[in-house]
């Protein structure tokens, strides 16, 4: 039962990061479907990056990087679960909004995001 176990485990903390990485996309302007796919929050990222005008270069590299992860997890799909997992929380690290940069825009007509 060791491997059935770590199976849990590591689909636990998959879908933990789904969930991260989908309030990240969210976070930089994507608008994230009902449990999205890694390659639809793939695509979404860098979506939602190439529609931004106001980052740093070393964000939109950060996020190219997490782009990369994220496509690198798709590709390996369940093979290599704790593989795919360390690509995912990749993307997560540096999908995150990042401190000191440009703030993640809206698109055209959309609501600012609420602060408190």
């Amino acid at each position: 039962m060791i491997i059935g176990d770590l199976s849990a485990r590591l689909a636990d903390a998959r879908a933990r990061v789904i969930i991260e990485l989908s309030r990240a996309v969210t976070d930089w302007g994507g608008q994230v479907p009902e449990d999205p796919g890694v390659a639809e929050l793939a695509v979404l990222l860098e979506d939602a990056a190439a529609n931004l005008h106001a980052i740093t270069s070393f964000t939109r590299t950060e996020l190219a990087g997490a782009v990369a992860h994220l496509r690198a997890a798709d590709r390996l799909g369940g093979l290599l679960p704790a593989v795919t997992l360390w690509h995912l929380g990749q993307a997560l690290r540096r999908a995150a909004p990042l401190r000191g940069t440009a703030e993640p825009t809206t698109a055209p007509g959309e609501p600012a995001p609420q602060t408190c």
